[in-house]
C-alpha cells in the first residue's frame, strides 16, 4: 500500500501540496499536460526549487494571464469569484479520468458546504473568493493528479497548526483561524 505523510508543522495549503508531489518526482510537464485536460486558460505552471528556513523544497507557481474578453476559449473565466457549480462544471466537463474528476470535485464541495455554513447560505451560492481562483483550481485538481499518479492509497497528516492573531480577507479582518477554516478542521475527511 503506497501512503504519503505531510508533516504540516507550517502549515498547509494547496501550492505546498502540489510542491511536494512535483519534489517527490512528479514530472512538470505531466501535470501541465493533464491539467490542460481542464480546458482552463489564462494560467502557466512552473517550479523551482527554494529553500525556507534553511529547508529545501518545491516552489510551484501557477501565474495567471490577464483574459481576453473576446476570448474563443472553452470556459470564461474573467473573474475569479467562481461559485460551487462553475468549479464542478469546469471539473466535469474537462477531459481527465473520472476518479480525479469525482476526487476534484468532492474537495471543493467540502469548501462550499464550509463556506455556506459560515456564511449561512446553501453551498450552490457559495462564491469561492480566496479559493475559487484558477490558480487554487490548479492547486487541488493537480493535486489529486499526483496522487492517483503515484497510487496513493492512504493520506496521512500531522496536526496542523492554528495560529493565532487576525489574517484580512475579502471580508474583512477575521481571528486566525478564519472561521471557513476553523470549520473545515472539524470535519473528516
Amino acid at each position: 500500500m503506497k501512503i504519503v505523510y505531510f508533516d504540516c508543522f507550517s502549515g498547509i495549503s494547496g501550492d505546498m501540496i502540489l510542491g511536494a508531489f512535483v519534489d517527490a518526482g512528479l514530472d512538470i510537464n505531466f501535470l501541465q499536460e493533464q491539467l490542460a485536460q481542464l480546458h482552463l486558460h489564462g494560467y502557466e505552471i512552473s517550479a523551482e526549487k527554494v529553500k525556507r528556513a534553511g529547508i529545501c523544497g518545491t516552489k510551484v507557481h501557477v501565474i495567471i494571464s490577464h483574459m481576453d474578453k473576446h476570448s474563443h476559449s472553452t470556459h470564461r473565466h474573467h473573474d475569479s469569484h467562481l461559485n460551487f457549480s462553475g468549479i464542478k462544471t469546469i471539473i466535469e466537463n474537462s477531459n481527465l479520468h473520472h476518479d480525479i474528476k469525482y476526487d476534484g470535485v468532492r474537495i471543493f464541495q467540502r469548501l462550499a458546504e464550509v463556506e455556506a455554513k459560515v456564511h449561512n447560505i446553501s453551498p450552490e451560492k457559495v462564491h469561492f473568493h480566496e479559493v475559487g481562483a484558477i490558480d487554487s483550481i490548479v492547486d487541488i485538481v493537480g493535486s489529486v493528479i499526483a496522487i492517483k499518479h503515484f497510487g496513493i492509497e492512504k493520506i496521512y497528516f500531522s496536526p496542523i497548526p492554528t495560529g493565532h492573531g487576525y489574517t484580512k480577507c475579502e471580508h474583512g479582518t477575521f481571528p486566525v483561524p478564519a472561521p471557513a477554516t476553523a470549520e473545515l478542521l472539524k470535519m473528516q475527511l
